[in-house]
């Protein structure tokens, strides 16, 4: 298929609003500063891009030519440039990627995502790894990379934030983190402007071969995400819902196809597509302060301290 080439797209134009709040929340956050400063005295952005570029394969248009290719056409149709490096790892026993770098991005994909998906679908999960340089949040993101390690350092040293990390900042990027995966979902949809792929793409990385997907299968998994997205995901145990965005693992596909799946058919994506009734960055951003504004007004004390994922659904 001939996809778009979407020129001068702004992130702002399919971010979503559980991102832009969860962010909002987390930059509000005592230590935060503190924190990112720290990150960068200890080196991490280098050493990040150390680890992938002494242990993994580099991608170029010579070795792999035709994966490379479909790299560099994500890059284009999302409007980024210079072009990231890509790096190849071993495989995990399931489909893996990552980005690092925020000066010099670099995207990992592992070896069961070469091997298991199409080009198009290659495509999808490029594009949600992109998203995070469109956006400029890698510092955030790479934040929330290494926060396990950083956080012991810090408990561990005479900062007196040790404690604070351990109490909300961890669960905050987290959260933020979590919620930042849709907004990279549509601009992976941007990217392969397929919701058929996207689909199939999903179920990928939930575990499930190529082999199974069959037409009954993927129309019961369209089914079961519209019904999980319009469930009130707050009749969740409030515990239940902190350890689940915690628990390494878990992708959270159904949730994530459920999200998309309302974008598309709400028919925003295909505003973005045809660019046209795209609010500017400026008048998007008045108007939800002004949004913003009049709902503190109407909370009570304890929910005019922030934005909190565990009451927000």
């Amino acid at each position: 298929m001939t996809r778009k080439i979407l020129t001068g797209l702004s992130s702002a134009a399919y971010e979503h609003p559980f991102d832009r709040k969860a962010l909002a929340s987390l930059q509000n956050m005592p230590g935060v500063s503190l924190l990112l400063k720290k990150i960068n005295e200890y080196g991490i952005d280098r050493l990040l891009r150390l680890q992938s570029l002494g242990s993994e394969i580099k991608i170029s248009s010579r070795n792999f030519p035709k994966f490379h290719q479909t790299f560099v056409e994500t890059c284009q149709i999302l409007d980024v440039a210079p072009l990231p490096e890509l790096y190849l790892f071993r495989g995990t026993g399931h489909i893996e990627t990552y980005i690092v770098g925020v000066e010099k991005p670099l995207v990992g994909i592992n070896l069961d995502a070469m091997e298991w998906l199409g080009a198009d679908e290659l495509i999808y999960v490029f594009g949600h790894e992109i998203a995070r340089i469109k956006s400029q949040h890698m510092v955030y993101h790479q934040m929330a990379i290494v926060m396990p390690t950083l956080k012991n350092l810090l408990s561990s040293s005479t900062l007196g934030i040790g404690g604070l990390v351990a109490s909300g900042m961890e669960l905050g990027l987290y959260n933020w983190r979590m919620m930042a995966r849709f907004t990279a979902d549509r601009a992976a949809m941007l990217a392969c402007q397929d919701i058929d792929v996207a689909t199939t793409t999903l179920m990928k990385i939930a575990g499930l071969p190529d082999e199974y997907l069959t037409t009954a299968v993927i129309e019961d998994f369209l089914v079961q995400a519209r019904e999980f997205a319009s469930n009130n995901f707050d009749s969740i145990d409030k515990v239940t819902k902190i350890l689940s965005y915690t628990e390494p693992g878990l992708s959270w596909v159904v949730m994530r196809a459920g999200e998309l799946l309302k974008w598309v058919d709400s028919g925003e994506y295909e505003n973005v597509i045809q660019l046209k009734n795209l609010k500017p960055p400026e008048e998007a951003a008045e108007k939800e302060e002004k949004e913003e504004k009049e709902e503190k007004e109407e909370k009570t004390p304890e929910e005019k301290e922030g934005w909190n994922f565990l009451t927000s659904w």
